[in-house]
């Protein structure tokens, strides 16, 4: 009795949430003065948290062919990521992917339940279970990837090339705290935690040089970073007019603004807290 009346206190508390995502995108939304040459003025945040709703807005509708779906890596509790406003807003099919069984009954009552051709499934993914996304996905180049599981990131990305995804636009995390130099990666560990890896929660996933470095291989374009310096953004130029993509003035590098509002110091002095941990050049 309790669990269910806990579980539709959250139901309302997540309608609530989904009706605020709309309202506040729409604002920020039309709020844009957009210079396509400038990804900065590209941002707006309905239900993403970093403005990346508003740069996968304009990518979306730059792209030259779209078969609008996505996949999420790393989707939470389904509202608060960088595919519900697909969902929600623009009405994508898709799959979000989230490893905690309660978010994911969250995200199937609330966003997954307004679609008809989008997905949630339960999966911790590691290197061995990239494959059965692939099972799960309906196209091998979805319009959009976003990978963010605070972790084994890398290593990842590339078993999501070796199955055989090309998405058109990729979007992963970076850790800013690696600064924008260095190309290096966590160690990997299949039941890799960020939140028991180091006490400081700063030991996780990818330099931004390191993803730099990343996609160059897999003849991706760099487009930009998020005004917060938590995500990137990459795109196969295949899939876009070249003119548009030279254009781009993108910022290459920002300060994790979460992270340095809770340390009160720069990446710098943020790394010092975790530089005796195992990290692997890439």
């Amino acid at each position: 009795m309790l669990r269910r009346l806990f579980n539709y206190l959250l139901d309302v508390r997540d309608r609530q949430r989904v009706g605020i995502a709309l309202s506040k995108g729409a604002a920020t939304m039309g709020a844009r003065d957009i210079d396509l040459t400038r990804p900065d003025t590209w941002e707006f945040s309905g239900f993403s948290q970093n403005g990346e709703d508003g740069i996968l807005d304009i990518l979306r509708k730059r792209l030259n062919s779209r078969n609008r779906y996505f996949i999420e890596i790393g989707a939470a509790d389904g509202i608060e990521n960088n595919s519900a406003w697909l969902v929600v807003a623009e009405k994508y099919n898709g799959i979000m992917i989230e490893g905690n069984s309660e978010l994911v009954e969250r995200a199937r009552r609330s966003v997954i339940g307004l679609s008809i051709g989008a997905e949630c499934h339960q999966m911790f993914v590691t290197i061995d279970t990239v494959q059965n996304i692939k099972k799960l996905s309906l196209y091998a180049n979805p319009d959009i990837i976003s990978l963010d599981i605070d972790g084994n990131d890398y290593y990842i990305a590339e078993e999501i090339f070796k199955v055989g995804f090309r998405p058109k636009i990729f979007v992963v995390e970076y850790n800013s705290v690696y600064g924008p130099d260095q190309s290096i990666t966590i160690e990997y560990k299949p039941d890799f935690v960020f939140t028991s890896a180091h006490d400081t929660h700063l030991y996780y996933g990818v330099s931004i040089s390191g993803w730099r470095n990343f996609f160059e291989k897999h003849n991706y374009h760099f487009v930009t970073v998020d005004q917060n310096g938590v995500n990137a953004f990459f795109v196969d130029p295949c899939c876009f007019d070249a003119e548009f993509l030279d254009r781009i003035q993108g910022v290459t590098f920002v300060e994790n603004q979460s992270q340095y509002k809770k340390f009160r110091v720069p990446w710098k002095q943020q790394f010092t807290l975790i530089e005796d941990q195992i990290f692997v050049a890439i």
